[in-house]
């Protein structure tokens, strides 16, 4: 699990269950998208919470759930520059 340590103490994951974030401190758990399905049977992963773009559409939930994963590691769990 990548943390990113903000420099004003906060902290940024995806979060998953890989451990307990709890133990870090205070809390605060925010969707970073949606991932959703299609009229048409396919998924999309919208990125709009963290001000990103919508990705897809994927034939299947799991390909949706890799990309947001993908995004968010690589444009959203990044330094401020």
């Amino acid at each position: 699990m990548r943390l990113l340590i903000e420099p004003s103490g906060n902290c940024r994951c995806v979060y998953s269950e890989a451990i307990d974030v709890r133990q870090i401190g205070e809390t605060s758990i925010r969707r970073g998208s949606h991932v959703e399905p299609t009229a048409d049977g396919q998924w999309t992963a919208d990125l709009s919470p963290v001000n990103g773009p919508v990705l897809g559409p994927f034939s299947t939930r799991s390909e949706a759930l890799d990309a947001e994963v993908e995004w968010l590691l690589e444009n959203w769990l990044t330094p401020d520059e």
